[in-house]
């Protein structure tokens, strides 16, 4: 029997993007923003400073130095036992970020083979069982089953099946895979 698909979203579910916005912007303001503080806004405003954070996307380091979501190379590397994994992100918009993703990825999730990474454009191309993604323009017309991770920006969605924590993924995972071992027992 064939493994299931799952597409994970690198930014703001993989990478903290969130937390690295709110720490980039204090090393270079002097000034603390928190991710509570950014609730509810769309990503990349909500700071003081008009714009600095679109300055930082395009800032050679940004993505290599992002945090990693907690849990998540746990989880991941749980999943890939059960399930195809494949990491998909819109990391043409930001093209110095192509390197940065792949040496952030070999560094902090050595795990995932390169054949098992997607750089892309729009994300409506992808075909999974599952989506695990922060973006509703990621989400929407995705045909699997969509599970929108909690960011700051999408806290207002209710369109989708929410999960705050990586330990709520794996839960998730778990209890999708529940009737298939019955069944094998």
């Amino acid at each position: 029997m064939a493994k299931k698909r799952i597409a994970i979203d690198m930014d703001g579910v993989m990478a903290d993007l969130n937390q690295h916005y709110c720490d980039w912007y204090f090393e270079r303001t002097g000034e603390r923003v928190t991710k509570e503080q950014l609730n509810g806004v769309p990503e990349t405003t909500g700071f003081p400073q008009e714009g600095i954070v679109h300055h930082f996307l395009h800032t050679p380091g940004f993505f290599r130095t992002a945090p990693v979501m907690e849990g998540s190379q746990r989880v991941i590397l749980e999943l890939m036992e059960h399930y195809e994994v494949f990491i998909v992100s819109a990391a043409v918009e930001f093209p110095q970020s192509l390197v940065e993703k792949i040496d952030w990825l070999k560094e902090h999730f050595p795990f995932i083979s390169w054949k098992n990474i997607v750089f892309c454009g729009l994300k409506t191309i992808v075909k999974a069982d599952y989506m695990i993604d922060d973006y509703d323009k990621n989400l929407r017309y995705f045909e699997g089953e969509r599970l929108l991770f909690t960011a700051p920006h999408n806290v207002n969605y209710q369109d989708y099946k929410r999960y705050d924590t990586w330990a709520e993924v794996a839960k998730f995972f778990a209890a999708e895979r529940a009737p298939v071992a019955q069944q094998l027992a």
